[in-house]
């Protein structure tokens, strides 16, 4: 068996050339979360992987096994929910609602600018259509965020080169921004969700995909 004990995030300062002839193996994010875990890359071999504690493994992470080899991870498709709002009779800010909600049960969330995704579960499928959100059924890959004190594994490998420190003398912002939308800002006169009084007659169905 191969052994791997170091992860480089998204292949940061290989030559590209060297990724791409690079062995793959691919991985479910249960898998991708542990630090030790065996797994079979894409020439067939057996690769035990043990790495630092608290260490998570991204798509596009590249693996260092003890030969020098390089192999690079892949998100692999797995059943989850993907949440979008309903475009007849909410916003996009919905979105940030429901963030919100599951954030307090401290559900995995893979926030995108215009859906986001969790594991299958029909509880919280059933509170989220009743926000009059869409949820789906899929087979995709799926890169929950990491918690906001977690020091590996960026999501999306992005990485800041400036001085958050500096004052700009601009236009106030939002108090608090998701992925660039703002938060602390609404502008419809009010948000469809379980607290609405309003009776609404939907021409559709948010129970999609995940009987």
């Amino acid at each position: 068996m191969l052994q791997v004990s170091k992860c480089i995030p998204q292949g940061q300062g290989l030559a590209p050339v060297l990724v791409k002839r690079a062995a793959t193996v691919e991985l479910d994010w249960d898998v991708r979360q542990k630090s030790r875990f065996d797994a079979t890359d894409s020439q067939g071999r057996q690769i035990g992987v043990f790495l630092p504690r608290g260490t998570v493994v991204r798509g596009g992470d590249v693996l260092v096994a003890e030969d020098g080899s390089l192999i690079v991870a892949k998100a692999a498709p797995q059943a989850v929910l993907k949440i979008t709002h309903c475009r007849n009779h909410g916003t996009p800010f919905d979105l940030i609602r429901a963030a919100y909600h599951l954030g307090n049960r401290h559900v995995p969330i893979e926030l995108q600018p215009d859906h986001l995704k969790i594991e299958p579960d029909h509880v919280l499928a059933d509170m989220l259509r009743a926000m009059h959100l869409i949820v789906n059924a899929v087979e995709e890959a799926f890169e929950p965020e990491n918690g906001a004190y977690a020091t590996g594994g960026h999501h999306g490998g992005h990485h800041h080169g400036h001085d958050h420190d500096h004052d700009h003398d601009h236009a106030p912002k939002p108090a608090a921004t998701l992925r660039g939308i703002p938060v602390a800002v609404q502008t419809k006169p009010h948000v469809h969700g379980p607290d609405c009084n309003h009776g609404h007659d939907h021409g559709h169905d948010h129970h999609h995909g995940d009987q």
